[in-house]
């Protein structure tokens, strides 16, 4: 739980030790980050030389000299996908086992062999991915957590929220599947029951979002920047009547100014977390509007669309993530997708980690006239998750081109297999659109192809090209 400062896990020492080093670590400053980071680095390389073949094969012919932290080869999601049975370092993991484990929805949240959390990923890099995590890895994402919270105002948000708001708190996410953000909350739900914790999902029509969140009376929230700003303007309108002391937004691109909308709306703050299927928490954002990187535990690399340094001040063509806690499933120097601009100098906000800024997932809401005339406004998340569901591909674009009419762009050749793909996710999109009183809107199969972002590389699956 992102604002839950209580670890999840059954070693409670392993955490609170945690968490005393990351705050050692950090109050020494730059010197102490580095060191903490080379150290991990070091270490997860020669262990994924020894237990992944994966790695071993791809490091063949470098020494040890040779392997620091930009000298070693970059990997991408095609790559590890490809050798996922090799890419892992216990044999027992495999990917015909982890995909039957994924089929099964009840299992969401849930052990994996008994021993790990299993994830998968959005494809908006055209290539969705798995991710098996181990307790180290959870334990550290927890306590990552945990030092966000640790500040005067937040500490007393969190225990002021546990005290009067009962520690109600609210996920409103993509619930249906195995996904990063509901499999973590699920398992803390699994490992603590007696957290007063629910899943709301993105798929409820807003009104009926509205009133389950009115009923519930979270003291805390957290969604996608887009559910959250939806919600902030339901509750500068008065049909939203809830009071949370901390918001909590991540999965997607947010600004500065709809960040302060949010907050202003809520009057409480919003912590803002960048994270990826890949490294659950990678960095979090400061009140000057920056994310810090979780540098001692994250290894982040801006460079060219040649995988060279960009210098800082200068927006990245893609991002290299090493995730440093990860060892049954090493993530070393991988293409993450994203554009990054590293700040030059230091953050006036006196954080000592360093800062970035990030261009991400940037899918629109869209805003559709139903038959009575009223707007109503789709979350993107739900849109893309039911086009998933129907065709189970990943490389696809919905593009909103009038008041009521949507056009569907599939990244497969003319045939009987796009037929069948049309057929499933149009039929799935208006079963959809009819339950938000929507049953005017028509869905056209577009002529062209997916168009990735031109600024983050990754696939906008929902845009807006027109408004209601």
């Amino acid at each position: 739980m992102p604002w839950n400062p209580l670890r999840s896990s059954i070693d409670y020492g392993d955490w609170v030790s945690r968490l005393w080093t990351l705050w050692w670590t950090r109050s020494s400053g730059h010197t102490s980050i580095d060191a903490a980071r080379r150290r991990r680095f070091d270490a997860l390389v020669r262990f994924s030389r020894a237990h992944s073949r994966f790695y071993r094969d791809l490091y063949h012919g470098f020494s040890e000299e040779e392997s620091g932290q930009t000298r070693l080869p970059v990997v991408t999601k095609p790559m590890l996908m490809a050798r996922f049975d090799d890419w892992v370092t216990d044999r027992a993991i495999t990917r015909t086992g982890v995909e039957s484990f994924l089929i099964d929805r009840t299992h969401i949240g849930e052990r994996y062999l008994d021993r790990y959390i299993v994830w998968k990923s959005s494809g908006t890099t055209g290539e969705p991915g798995v991710f098996v995590q181990d307790d180290e890895a959870l334990g550290v994402y927890d306590a990552l957590i945990a030092s966000q919270l640790a500040t005067p105002l937040l500490a007393g948000r969190c225990a002021w929220g546990a005290f009067v708001g009962g520690g109600r708190a609210a996920l409103i996410a993509a619930t249906g599947d195995h996904f990063a953000s509901i499999a973590s909350w699920e398992r803390v739900c699994h490992a603590n029951p007696w957290t007063n914790a629910r899943g709301f999902s993105v798929m409820q029509p807003l009104p009926e979002l509205v009133e389950s969140l009115n009923a519930y009376q979270p003291a805390f929230l957290a969604g996608y920047p887009t559910v959250l700003s939806l919600l902030a303007e339901e509750r500068s309108a008065g049909r939203l009547r809830i009071t949370p002391v901390l918001l909590w937004s991540g999965g997607e691109y947010l600004s500065t100014t709809v960040a302060r909308d949010i907050e202003r709306a809520f009057n409480c703050p919003l912590i803002n977390e960048y994270g990826a299927s890949e490294c659950m928490s990678i960095a979090f954002s400061c009140r000057e509007g920056w994310l810090h990187i979780n540098a001692d535990w994250v290894m982040l690399e801006g460079v060219d669309a040649d995988y060279r340094p960009v210098p800082p001040g200068e927006a990245s063509a893609t991002v290299l993530l090493t995730n440093l806690a990860n060892r049954v499933q090493p993530v070393i120097r991988y293409d993450l997708g994203d554009s990054v601009i590293a700040k030059p100098d230091p953050c006036t906000c006196g954080n000592p980690l360093p800062a970035i800024q990030v261009e991400g997932r940037r899918d629109d809401v869209v805003a559709l006239r139903a038959p009575d005339g009223h707007v109503v406004r789709l979350l993107p998340l739900a849109l893309s998750t039911i086009i998933e569901d129907a065709l189970l591909v990943h490389h696809f674009q919905l593009v909103q081109t009038g008041a009521d009419q949507l056009h569907l762009r599939l990244d497969i050749e003319g045939g009987p297999v796009k037929d069948a793909a049309w057929r499933a996710a149009s039929q799935a999109l208006h079963a959809y659109l009819v339950n938000q009183s929507l049953p005017n809107v028509r869905v056209v199969l577009d002529r062209h192809h997916p168009v990735p972002d031109t600024r983050s590389g990754k696939l906008r699956e929902v845009v807006v090209a027109t408004r209601a």
